[in-house]
């Protein structure tokens, strides 16, 4: 199922049921899982992991080295999970010795023209729309949507369940379970949408919902805020997993409406 006009690499290990197309290039460090379609004019270079029933668009370019003047060669590795779409055009660089991979999780869609760099942690179930620019070493969390034409500094962070909009430029970390947007990037009240599709229950909202409003809504600064978190609500996953994300943000994260400042 590979066509006689692509070069693929004799070393390269691909598994049953895999479609490659003509004009398509993979090296010979590349593993690809059962199932996965790879369209016409992909370029699949030394390092490449990709997982099973994923469909790689054409133009695409997946663990081309890091575009970092530190890399040095050093071996290292892009990771694409399961049932994962890269569309027309996606470069995903592979890691440096920082971390030794760059990673996109299971389930996720990328959308044409995006660009993931090194050392990047991609979780589960992500949309990124298109156009955007994902700099290096940064994590993304499971169920996250990023919308098109944004873009996230270096080292940033971004929790699971959040919703980004449009054109965002995201200096700062943005914790789990709530939608930001506007210029500066600004908290704009929580996922709950998203949270109901699924399978979060109104209590379970509601909970986060108080969470944010200690944050965002209070004259608290930030560490007033957590301190009263911690005291007056109950310990739960999702508690703990927002108070852990702020406490563990070196840079900070997104500010309240009409308070951003950068």
């Amino acid at each position: 199922m590979i066509h006689q006009l692509a070069a693929v690499d004799k070393r390269a290990k691909i598994s049953k049921n895999v479609i490659v197309e003509p004009f398509t290039t993979i090296a010979a460090d590349v593993e690809i899982g059962e199932g996965t379609w790879i369209g016409s004019n992909v370029t699949i270079m030394d390092g490449a992991r990709i997982g099973k029933n994923c469909m790689i668009f054409p133009g695409t370019v997946i663990s081309a080295i890091p575009q970092d003047l530190k890399f040095d060669g050093e071996d290292t590795q892009t990771i694409i999970g399961d049932n994962t779409t890269l569309r027309e055009c996606v470069t995903v660089n592979r890691g440096t010795k920082a971390l030794g991979y760059t990673k996109v999780g299971d389930n996720c869609l990328i959308m044409a023209t995006s660009h993931v760099a090194h050392d990047c942690i991609i979780g589960n179930n992500v949309i990124i729309a298109n156009g955007c620019g994902i700099a290096g070493h940064v994590e993304i969390g499971d169920f996250t949507v990023m919308g098109g034409l944004s873009a996230v500094q270096q080292f940033g962070k971004i929790g699971k369940h959040v919703m980004i909009s449009g054109g965002s430029l995201i200096r700062k970390d943005i914790p789990p379970y709530i939608k930001v947007g506007r210029e500066p990037i600004s908290y704009a009240g929580i996922n709950s949408v998203g949270l109901r599709r699924r399978g979060f229950n109104n209590d379970k909202i509601f909970e986060i919902q108080k969470i944010y409003r200690y944050l965002f809504q209070t004259k608290m600064n930030v560490t007033q805020a957590l301190n009263t978190i911690e005291k007056e609500m109950l310990p739960t996953a999702e508690r703990d997993e927002i108070t852990e994300f702020i406490k563990n943000s070196p840079r900070g994260i997104v500010k309240g409406y009409g308070t951003s400042k950068e």
